[in-house]
């Protein structure tokens, strides 16, 4: 079963997508700030992480390259889901390493895991 790291400060949106994930057999791991995600990557040790990039304590760009610089977690696909959705914005999460990079308002939340279902195969 895979794991999956959601850093995510937006509680509604965080509970909604955990439980569409869960329903679909994954387990799931959760932070609330940049600085809990980059613990939580640490010992969790994830198969996917979805990443928001406002956050407290470290924003999404801050906690992606402190993930992709480590030998240990650097592996890990990452999604970003956020409302940003300036072009700088994404190309800037892309060239930090992540895999995809999904605006909020434009995807549903079986959107969202369709997509980490895809990557997870």
């Amino acid at each position: 079963m895979a794991k999956i790291l959601i850093i995510e400060d937006d509680k509604f949106l965080r509970e909604l997508i955990s439980k569409k994930l869960v329903d679909k057999g994954y387990e799931i791991i959760k932070a609330v700030d940049g600085a809990e995600g980059v613990e939580k990557t640490k010992k969790g040790n994830p198969d996917l992480i979805l990443l928001d990039l406002i956050l407290p304590k470290m924003n999404g760009f801050e906690v992606l390259s402190e993930i992709k610089d480590d030998p240990a977690t650097s592996s890990i696909p990452v999604i970003i889901l956020s409302n940003l959705g300036q072009k700088e914005d994404v190309e800037k999460g892309l060239k930090l390493g992540a895999i995809d990079f999904l605006i909020k308002a434009h995807f549903t939340p079986i959107e969202i895991i369709e997509k980490i279902q895809k990557i997870l195969k």
